[in-house]
């Protein structure tokens, strides 16, 4: 059921596990425990259905959705996705596509694009038919880990402007990049690897490819970074930009102007816009890459983008968020049943957790370099390098398929093919470690919603 705010005086109410975030992460951990039979409390400090980015599912998503069994209800809202395509101004031909369908395992063909306001609203909604209470419109403001490990004290305000004690035995931060508890603990870090910033808006009349291939995700490469194109079922186009902080320091002019001046300088997104319309604000984040020091303690775990985000070129967030909310549920139930073995269960936990983007990041830290868009703009199948990169990029990198030996050929084609360009090679070098400079002061771009 979905809960209420409660009058002004502070009252307390006990849990099992109380949520901080009702996104996909969140909505994940929480069904599965209530369908154990454990007192779970969602706390959202919005109301859904609310804007959020983030609209690329991968294939991996599917057998996730059947699990929750919203597989159906996602894909009545979704546009099919049935591969991706890569466009190079440096490369001829400029464009290449990629179908899922030929990745190692078959059986993972296509995924969904979809508006984020849509599908967060169904997983929250099938927590509360889990039987998972769910607060909206309540800001989780102080948490206090209670002595001897017998589990959290939070304090949170409702919109209303009443307050709300919850006293629960285990905490879930999945409250995305708020990152609730690592700014708390002052474990999150910015990425040293990689330094990146975003630009995003919706567009209307955006031109789309025809056929199955219109709900393909589009990248566009430019001289400072990347693009996404994303089509949505309604019509909209979600367009974004990833660049690096030395570009977004040149921002001397608002951001919207500073977003279509940004967009000029990619001519084949330029032409893909040609007709189009603004239909939302532009929306600006920084600190693109981050991660905190620690995913759990006693009583507590992170999850999703509370724990860490890399970048979104493989549209891997949703897709992690929720494989790390079925890992933690599986931890927390070891927790909540057997305490003797916390925190071995939480350790498991960490591994896995931190397996998914480490396997992402090798070719996120390297997708802007000359030789990585070689291999992607021709790829070839020798040692099936092809269909091993379609498995990552459809997200079948948790399972059995045997793609490591293939990765591991593809990377030493990379190694090669760079040491076969060494000026160029070492110019981007030189280039990636400017872009990964921290500055002391954000760049007005960043900061600017």
């Amino acid at each position: 059921m979905r809960g209420e705010a409660g009058d002004k005086e502070a009252c307390v109410t006990t849990c099992d596990v109380l949520v901080v975030g009702g996104g996909p992460g969140g909505t994940t951990v929480a069904t599965l425990l209530a369908r154990q039979g454990y007192k779970v409390i969602i706390a959202e400090k919005a109301h859904h259905p609310r804007f959020h980015i983030g609209e690329s599912l991968l294939p991996a998503n599917l057998p996730l959705l059947k699990e929750l069994g919203v597989a159906q209800a996602v894909h009545d809202i979704g546009m099919e996705k049935w591969g991706a395509e890569f466009i190079s101004p440096w490369h001829e031909p400029h464009h290449q596509e990629f179908q899922f369908a030929e990745a190692w395992n078959k059986d993972m063909p296509h995924a969904y694009q979809v508006k984020r306001a849509d599908f967060d609203n169904i997983l929250f909604r099938n927590a509360e038919k889990s039987g998972v209470q769910t607060l909206e419109g309540c800001r989780v403001r102080t948490v206090t880990f209670l002595d001897g490990g017998q589990g959290v004290r939070v304090h949170a305000q409702h919109d209303s402007g009443s307050e709300q004690e919850f006293e629960a035995r285990f905490l879930v931060d999945a409250s995305g990049r708020d990152t609730f508890l690592g700014n708390r603990q002052q474990s999150k870090e910015r990425n040293p690897r990689h330094n990146s910033a975003a630009l995003y808006a919706h567009f209307r009349g955006v031109a789309r490819n025809e056929g199955r291939a219109e709900g393909n995700i589009s990248i566009f490469w430019f001289d400072h970074g990347w693009f996404w194109c994303i089509p949505l079922p309604d019509g909209a186009t979600s367009v974004g930009a990833v660049a690096w902080p030395y570009y977004m320091k040149t921002r001397d002019k608002p951001v919207e102007a500073f977003f279509q001046d940004t967009i000029a300088l990619c001519p084949a997104l330029v032409e893909r816009l040609a007709q189009a319309e603004l239909i939302s604000a532009v929306e600006a984040t920084g600190n693109f890459s981050y991660a905190c020091k620690h995913s759990w303690g006693p009583n507590h775990l992170l999850v999703g983008d509370a724990f860490a985000f890399i970048d979104p070129v493989f549209s891997s967030g949703v897709m992690l968020a929720m494989h790390g909310g079925f890992l933690a549920a599986e931890a927390i139930d070891t927790c909540l049943k057997t305490p003797s073995l916390a925190r071995r269960a939480l350790r498991r936990y960490d591994r896995k957790l931190r397996y998914g983007p480490r396997k992402f990041s090798w070719f996120i830290y390297r997708v802007n370099h000359p030789s990585m868009r070689d291999l992607f703009m021709g790829p070839r199948n020798v040692f099936r390098v092809k269909e091993a990169l379609l498995s990552v990029l459809a997200g079948d990198i948790f399972g059995d398929t045997p793609i490591w030996r293939s990765l591991t050929a593809f990377k030493a084609l990379y190694y090669v093919h760079s040491l076969r360009h060494p000026k160029r090679s070492l110019m981007a070098w030189r280039k990636r470690r400017k872009q990964r400079q921290v500055f002391e002061n954000p760049s007005p771009a960043v900061e600017a919603k």
